[in-house]
């Protein structure tokens, strides 16, 4: 083993940086997506609560026909319509925690849709209603 020598490693070795860190969960994403996902089973509560008054609607029925069927798809999609976003929000929202991305919008866009949901159900009741 005489006589070898060892020379420098080629360019391209000396300027390899390494590999970045994943940057850890930011502390304030967590507790406020924890926070906000304890706070969602009750806004659902609520607009569920909120959509069983659109069986009120049927009180203006008395006098003329209504579409009972189209009332009670707009009754009914307002009350499961915020369990099931319920349940969308809190599966993203783990996956959006677990892949270390911001996840504390999501609850906030689920309570907007439920909120939308209840909106566009209270105008099938009405139109359930109007259909005379």
């Amino acid at each position: 083993m005489a006589g070898v020598t060892y020379s420098m490693p080629p360019e391209s070795f000396r300027t390899l940086r390494p590999e970045p860190v994943r940057s850890s969960a930011r502390t304030w994403d967590v507790v406020l997506t924890i926070v906000l996902l304890v706070l969602l089973p009750l806004a659902a509560l609520a607009a569920s609560y909120a959509g069983l008054f659109l069986a009120f609607a049927a009180d203006a029925c008395g006098s003329h026909t209504c579409n009972t069927d189209l009332m009670n798809v707009g009754l009914w999609s307002a009350v499961i319509a915020p369990w099931a976003v319920l349940l969308a929000a809190v599966v993203v929202s783990i996956v959006l925690l677990v892949k270390r991305r911001l996840a504390f919008w999501v609850p906030l866009a689920g309570m907007a849709l439920m909120t939308a949901f209840w909106f566009v159900s209270a105008a099938i009741v009405s139109l359930g209603v109007s259909a005379s």
